[in-house]
């Protein structure tokens, strides 16, 4: 997997966000990685949830939380966001969907996208781009672009 083996070493205390977390590959090896921080792992999906759930009772992991995207209390700031973002959900859902969680981001925090070059990689970056977010690819292989992503200006307290 083209971020897990490509992005530097997780914050190790923090709330770290694994955004579309799938069956919890990202969740499970990111709370691996960092035992102090406090892993979110959101899926809209219930299996999804559950498949992640399990893993990380499989892997012995307490801090994996795993929880639908409104569970996830409103006050929590992300250390450092993780995804490899639903592209097919169409651009305006994805649009919302990653200014929701980006302008979570800690001051000085990061996220790391990573997305296929065929599905819109560069169209993607050039969008966040525009809407004030600095984007650095740090990664091209096999297809797929991993991009870190920072916001330049305050997080947003309220929802644009």
């Amino acid at each position: 997997m083209v971020l897990l083996r490509s992005i530097p070493a997780p914050p190790s205390d923090g709330h770290l966000l694994d955004l579309g977390c799938g069956y919890g590959p990202i969740a499970v090896t990111l709370a691996a990685r960092s035992p102090r921080a406090t892993v979110w792992a959101v899926d809209v999906n219930e299996r999804a949830l559950l498949l992640t759930t399990q893993n990380a009772r499989a892997a012995q992991l307490a801090n994996v939380v795993v929880v639908p995207p409104e569970e996830v209390p409103a006050d929590v700031r992300f250390t450092a966001v993780y995804s490899n973002p639903p592209i097919r959900i169409g651009k305006p859902a994805l649009h919302a969907l990653l200014v929701r969680w980006l302008d979570r981001l800690e001051p000085g925090g990061s996220a790391w996208l990573v997305v296929q070059r065929h599905l819109g990689s560069d169209s993607l970056a050039a969008w966040l781009r525009e809407e004030g977010y600095e984007v650095t690819r740090r990664r091209s292989s096999r297809g797929y672009r991993l991009f870190e992503v920072k916001p330049l200006r305050p997080p947003s307290t309220e929802p644009r």
